[in-house]
């Protein structure tokens, strides 16, 4: 026994539980309006934040005290703490691509299905998205909307071959699995000539998209059904599938769905986490985060659908270009990524 490795991994293990209450803490400082309150004010007390954010100063001392423990905050002396400019854009500022406050809502609304994913992987069987805490849906919109809000439409669509000018004259577009709208509405406001439906089988996140949508303005050119990926209608000149396909329980279905809907020449375009094509290309943060996801999340999902193939969120492009090959997509291009996703274009 290497006396010293087993104490490494001890500290390693008490840095994780420390990592896992930090994410709760993340969670009630964003609810609260702790971080907004600390961006840019300077050091601050635990009075002083309390009484700037309606809040009990007992439980606000607490609270610092961890967040400077764990770096989130800086501790500047006599009771005074400090939020970082540059830790304030990634715990408060919504239009930032660095912006992971979404990540926090999701992983706690994911841990809250310990309990039951435990059980599942004892009898096999899955979870559906919608039989998650809110957390998870609101939480997935919060941080994959800031992607879209900086890459859809200024690096993403315009990768893609011939597309943006076509949505500029007018096309017809399907948003699979759109959740709450984000990446539909975004879509509408950048090219107000084309028309989009979103659609999502949980009812609830179609409820709050037509509001989204409404409250957009767009609702006029922006409709949402609920209906599985396997379940569209209509013909379409754009297909899109962001951060979904693996969520499904027959991608090889969905696409292959999505390539019957397509018009003469139309494209899909399809969104999935950064992951490598080997096991060992994904053993760094960002696939910690999302094997810790998929456990949670995706990959109970789908295994409540179909099963046929439960891709996981680090299935990697080579997987996705097999799988799109089956559903008879013969053209499949890598045409932008950043630190959390890989986007491709697919034709037949």
């Amino acid at each position: 026994m290497d006396e010293q490795a087993l104490m490494d991994f001890v500290h390693k293990t008490v840095g994780d539980v420390g990592s896992l209450l930090a994410g709760s803490m993340v969670v009630i400082g964003d609810r609260l309006g702790l971080y907004r309150a600390m961006a840019g004010s300077g050091p601050v007390t635990s009075d002083e934040l309390a009484r700037t954010t309606g809040t009990s100063e007992r439980y606000v001392r607490e609270w610092l005290g961890g967040q400077a423990a764990t770096g989130y905050v800086r501790y500047a002396g006599d009771g005074r703490y400090e939020l970082p400019d540059e830790h304030a854009v990634p715990l408060t500022d919504e239009t930032s691509p660095a912006c992971v406050i979404g990540a926090f809502e999701t992983a706690i609304g994911a841990a809250q299905a310990t309990d039951r994913i435990a059980d599942a992987f004892l009898t096999g069987e899955g979870i559906g998205w919608g039989d998650h805490h809110p957390h998870v849906h609101t939480g997935c919109e919060r941080f994959f909307r800031p992607g879209y809000t900086n890459f859809l439409t200024a690096n993403w669509i315009p990768a893609l071959d011939g597309v943006e000018a076509r949505l500029q004259q007018g096309i017809e577009v399907a948003d699979v699995g759109c959740g709450h709208g984000a990446s539909t509405v975004h879509m509408a406001h950048a090219y107000p000539g084309s028309r989009f439906t979103g659609f999502d089988p949980h009812g609830r996140s179609v409820e709050t998209a037509r509001k989204r949508a409404a409250d957009a303005g767009v609702a006029d050119r922006v409709r949402f059904e609920c209906a599985a990926a396997r379940e569209l209608t209509g013909s379409y000149d754009l297909i899109a599938f962001f951060d979904c396909l693996h969520d499904l329980g027959d991608p090889v279905a969905a696409l292959a769905s999505a390539r019957d809907h397509l018009s003469d020449d139309g494209t899909i375009l399809l969104v999935e986490p950064m992951a490598g094509d080997q096991v060992e290309d994904n053993l760094n943060p960002v696939g910690a985060a999302y094997y810790g996801f998929s456990t949670l999340l995706c990959t109970p999902n789908a295994i409540a659908q179909e099963r046929e193939l439960v891709l996981g969120a680090q299935a990697g492009e080579a997987r996705l270009r097999e799988v799109a090959g089956q559903a008879g997509l013969s053209r499949f291009r890598r045409v932008a990524e950043t630190p959390f996703n890989l986007v491709f274009e697919l034709r037949v």
